[in-house]
């Protein structure tokens, strides 16, 4: 398979490594096949949907900010990124993860009912 994306480029992959999001991401329900896309030195990764390549949302694994945070056995749970030019101003939303698992090819997000985690927690400081 192919897509372009304007970031990546055109990209050939595999029908196995197509994650499927029975119910879509919060937003963008009509849309449940995507593409985990990841840079070799890159902090992120690219969570890319196959119908409409432009659709792509940058992803961060929560387990490197918080060891204890919510896990589902099998998923491994990632915080979509706002992306902005200035680091300091790019934030993760720990609030509604995406849960991911390899192996399954399967995919959901989920509303944490707890108030301890935000929506735009940053992912950068100044020291």
């Amino acid at each position: 398979m192919e897509i372009i994306t304007k970031q990546f480029g055109k990209l050939q992959f595999d029908e196995e490594i197509v994650i499927e999001f029975k119910e879509g991401i919060f937003g963008f329900s009509e849309y449940h096949r995507y593409i985990l896309i990841t840079e070799e030195d890159g902090l992120f990764y690219w969570l890319t949907n196959i119908e409409e390549p432009e659709i792509m949302f940058p992803l961060f694994s929560v387990r490197l900010l918080e060891e204890n945070y919510p896990q589902i056995e099998g998923y491994e749970a990632f915080g979509i990124v706002r992306m902005d030019k200035n680091p300091l101003n790019i934030t993760v939303n720990l609030k509604a993860p995406v849960y991911i698992s390899q192996n399954e090819k399967s995919g959901f997000q989920k509303i944490l009912d707890n108030d301890k985690y935000q929506i735009d927690y940053k992912l950068f400081v100044e020291k």
